[in-house]
């Protein structure tokens, strides 16, 4: 008689005795604090470049990415990595001159109970927005008819304007000092009497920004008083 030798089957693992897969590890942070400072500080320095850049007398003919590093002591890459593109770069640099400029205290003028009030404020803050950025502000204005990135950004941040200047023309509107008639060609004529290139002409024969500033203001608030007499 043969006898088989039975094959001893592996007997299942129970549930408690199976290895449980390891967790993949906590992804590595690398924002820290000193890290993040530095990042800041590039950003910083690579903008103020792109300010000086412009002010140079090839204005936006001499800008570049590869400008910009130069100028700041970095390479190109650096400059790439921080903002991607040329209107990104661009854009930092039109934020930049707003917060030198003092444009954060457009909010201040719109917060005014009175409209026409926070409207003779709201020429001070672009007069003196663009008295400050004279060194810089023709070239962008000369070169923004061909450059359609640079157009671009100006013709956005030009609308802002305009929208502020319409909120404060519907806030006179309900409150009965103009009558709804006359409220588009008014935004349109404050709109052109608050732009650089009014300001930067008022300031060519050697006139101060404060005076000139003085003259738009009084424009204003003639074009103002000429609309509520059409009521």
């Amino acid at each position: 008689m043969v006898f088989r030798k039975r094959l001893a089957m592996p007997s299942p693992k129970s549930p408690a005795s199976r290895k449980k897969p390891r967790a993949p590890a906590p992804a590595r942070s690398y924002n820290s604090p000193a890290r993040l400072a530095a990042a800041t500080q590039t950003r910083e320095r690579l903008v103020a470049a792109a300010c000086d850049l412009l002010a140079m007398p090839e204005g936006l003919r001499g800008f570049s990415l590869d400008a910009v590093a130069k100028l700041a002591g970095v390479q190109r890459l650096t400059v790439y990595n921080q903002f991607g593109s040329r209107r990104a770069l661009l854009e930092a640099v039109f934020d930049e001159m707003a917060v030198r400029g003092g444009l954060q205290r457009l909010s201040q003028a719109m917060a005014e109970a009175d409209p026409h009030v926070g409207l003779n404020l709201l020429v001070a803050v672009f007069c003196e927005f663009f008295a400050g950025a004279q060194p810089v502000m023709p070239h962008l204005i000369a070169a923004g008819a061909s450059d359609p990135e640079l157009k671009q950004g100006m013709v956005a941040r030009n609308e802002r304007r305009r929208h502020a200047l319409r909120g404060l023309v519907e806030r006179m509107i309900s409150q009965g000092d103009i009558h709804a008639d006359a409220a588009k060609d008014l935004v349109d004529v404050l709109w052109a009497l608050t732009g650089a290139p009014f300001l930067m002409d008022l300031t060519v024969g050697g006139r101060s920004p404060q005076d000139a500033c003085a003259l738009v203001q009084a424009a204003v608030a003639d074009a103002v008083l000429r609309s509520a007499s059409r009521r």
